[in-house]
């Protein structure tokens, strides 16, 4: 019997498709990324199974928030761009705004990244982003979980998610019955689309109108691919400065559902959010939407956020004092509307928009 000079190979992990060197490698790249967004209650440091925050005892009746997204299609374009250490401070923006409307300080941050084909260079981009917003957010990032999916996802695909925890004492917790008639609300500017609306944006800006990514645009002033990129406004400190410095009764944070439903949120029965348009600028992208896809101006405002990201509601005599906060932090803001009593009609809207926009 003659011997097989090819005898058959093995299966393995790397042929299925896993490479754990690469995953090793990515580790080494991020690891000073991700050291960098940290605080003093850190235990331990990169590598082990769990992350460890120890919960100090300054606190007297602390209650702990959760939150917990994603950044949604602006991914296509991050990897249409090869371009991929801005979608991390996406990530951080969208869990750690959500938790300070509450009242509550982010502590950490975990995160986890889905995908096709581990490069060790696009990880390490990728938590290079995550790591600078856990940094402007002021909350360190405690761990994560990279893994490789061959076969359920193309080589250059990958997809981002994280969850955030943070804390805010029991009696300052930051909710609708706060709210009061007479309150003012104070808009704070948005940094363009953020991270909602894309698969919108992406249909009438690349498929409609064929607009190139790499296309430099006028209204812009750089291309295409740098304004869809421009990161999610991080608001968690710029808010707990206002917790610290003014009685503020509630945020909302303006993600999908647009300005309205998300304000209408924070808004109790019987009183009704009245906002004047003519008090923002929009950005020029979202005029550019609309035109490029002729979209009513009642989609654009429940899809995208129009140029404010992030409310403030507040007693009037607080007012002043609030936008001086936010001007010295270099937020720019505008009183944007009112807190009314509501009619009868028990089904009446809860948030009026009113007016129209200078420039839109």
């Amino acid at each position: 019997m003659t011997e097989n000079p090819h005898p058959p190979t093995g299966a393995s992990y790397a042929a299925a498709g896993v490479d754990i060197d690469a995953g090793e490698r990515a580790v080494e790249l991020f690891a000073p990324h991700a050291r960098r967004a940290t605080r003093p209650e850190v235990m331990g440091g990169l590598g082990g199974f769990a992350g460890l925050f120890s919960l100090k005892n300054t606190y007297r009746q602390p209650l702990l928030a959760s939150s917990t997204d994603g950044v949604g299609t602006k991914i296509a374009v991050a990897q249409a761009m090869d371009v991929h250490n801005t979608v991390g401070i996406d990530l951080v923006a969208m869990v750690v705004d959500d938790l300070v409307v509450c009242g509550a300080e982010p502590l950490f941050l975990q995160d986890y990244i889905a995908i096709g084909r581990v490069v060790p260079e696009h990880v390490a981009d990728i938590v290079e982003g995550i790591a600078e917003g856990c940094v402007r957010a002021g909350c360190a990032l405690l761990g994560g979980e990279t893994a490789e999916h061959p076969g359920l996802m193309a080589p250059g695909e990958y997809d981002i998610s994280a969850t955030g925890v943070g804390i805010v004492e029991a009696d300052e917790i930051l909710q609708a019955e706060n709210v009061r008639p007479g309150d003012v609300i104070v808009g704070m500017a948005s940094s363009g689309l953020h991270s909602n609306g894309y698969s919108l944006a992406r249909h009438v800006l690349l498929d409609l109108a064929r607009l190139p990514l790499e296309g430099h645009v006028e209204e812009f002033g750089r291309t295409l691919g740098e304004e869809l990129l421009e990161p999610t406004r991080i608001y968690a400190l710029d808010c707990l400065s206002l917790i610290a410095e003014t009685d503020v009764r509630v945020f909302s944070h303006v993600t999908g559902g647009g300005l309205a439903e998300n304000l209408a949120r924070v808004m109790p029965r019987g009183l009704v959010a009245r906002l004047d348009r003519g008090r923002w600028p929009v950005p020029a992208v979202f005029g550019t939407i609309a035109h490029h896809g002729r979209v009513e101006q009642a989609e654009m405002e429940r899809t995208f956020n129009m140029g404010v990201g992030m409310v403030a509601v507040l007693p009037e005599e607080d007012v002043d004092r609030a936008q001086a906060v936010l001007t010295a932090r270099h937020v720019e803001n505008w009183v944007i509307g009112r807190v009314e009593k509501a009619g009868e009609d028990a089904d009446a809207p809860r948030v009026v928009l009113e007016g129209s926009h200078a420039r839109f």
